[in-house]
């Protein structure tokens, strides 16, 4: 039984999770649906970043439709309803999501770097069937690091306020086995793609700034995205790890967390920052397509070719219709004109 009950725990649970989780269903999964067709098109066209793209936008739209779980939950102050195989596969692919969608924009960051610093000596690193297989290998090394979530027993009974709460995945203290794997997932998983992509998109940005042959607009265009992306990777999961590495500290003897929640108030304001940036990480699942596959105009441009054949109002031949559903970029952030 956990005894780690906090007076303000649900209540802050029960308003704040539903409505961001709510917000991320609503956007995020037609948003990542439509990702899929145009970074399909991509593929198909032999554009290597579409198949990175493609497994980004499939790992957050599974997350996010396993959100609707995780809104009953909270609503319910904490207290899951489900099945304990619901609760076992809902955590699985919540942290699949935060380290394969590290994986794979840390692969799109490799991949625009040698676009641009080097565009013709790594072309064999750039082609469909590499990053086909890049991504096969990040999709198996993610399941099996993470798949240690469904051998263990995730749900947690829990007595606050004289009621019975059945927690899902997240036990107060953290077990053993958890510590260890959140600080091995943090610096495999966090630190290390978080430093690629940095470095990556510190090159890019030289490159672009050095480039002759952009114009001003462009490049001030190309750095606001760059900008855009790194700073929306270091804010929706810079939060959760800080914090995951400050619990792994804290309640790495049981003793120690009861002591720490149950009598620090600064224990208090430590478990309700922790749940806030958990909340916070879900909204990459709607930044995500728009910062790497709506951004530019051909990219929307795709996306409402593939609205118009689905609902009728593309009247063209069958082959007219397969040539313009087949139109995509080379590089999905613009930075073509640098090649």
């Amino acid at each position: 039984m956990n005894s780690t009950c906090i007076e303000e725990q649900h209540d802050l649970d029960h308003f704040l999770f539903p409505i961001v989780y709510f917000i991320v269903v609503l956007i995020g999964v037609p948003a990542n649906i439509g990702s899929l067709c145009v970074s399909c098109l991509q593929a198909k066209k032999g554009n290597e970043l579409g198949v990175y793209l493609f497994s980004l936008s499939l790992s957050d739209l599974l997350y996010a439709l396993t959100l609707p779980l995780w809104i009953v939950y909270t609503w319910n102050k904490d207290n899951w309803t489900f099945s304990p195989a619901l609760c076992k596969g809902s955590a699985f692919f919540m942290f699949m999501n935060f380290y394969s969608s590290a994986a794979f924009l840390t692969s799109i960051a490799v991949d625009r770097f040698l676009a641009v610093v080097y565009p013709l000596q790594f072309m064999f690193l750039r082609t469909r069937r590499f990053a086909f297989l890049v991504s096969l290998c990040l999709w198996i090394l993610e399941t099996i690091i993470n798949g240690i979530i469904l051998l263990e027993d995730e749900t947690a009974t829990e007595y606050c306020q004289a009621q019975k709460f059945t927690l899902c995945y997240d036990k107060y203290p953290l077990e053993k086995w958890q510590i260890r794997h959140n600080l091995i997932r943090t610096c495999t998983g966090y630190a290390i793609p978080l430093l690629i992509i940095v470095i990556c998109n510190q090159k890019v940005y030289r490159a672009v700034r050095h480039n002759q042959a952009t114009e001003n607009s462009e490049k001030r265009r190309i750095v606001k995205l760059l900008v855009s992306i790194t700073v929306t990777f270091v804010l929706c999961f810079t939060p959760f790890h800080v914090m995951l590495v400050v619990r792994s500290i804290l309640e790495h003897d049981g003793h120690l967390v009861g002591r720490v929640f149950e009598h620090s108030q600064s224990g208090r304001q430590t478990y309700k920052i922790y749940r806030i940036t958990v909340a916070l990480t879900s909204l990459n699942c709607v930044a995500d397509p728009f910062l790497y596959c709506f951004v530019t105009e051909t990219g929307r441009a795709d996306m409402r070719s593939i609205l118009r054949y689905c609902t009728g109002r593309f009247n063209k031949s069958p082959r007219q219709r397969q040539t313009a559903l087949s139109m995509s970029i080379k590089d999905t952030v613009e930075l073509d004109v640098l090649e």
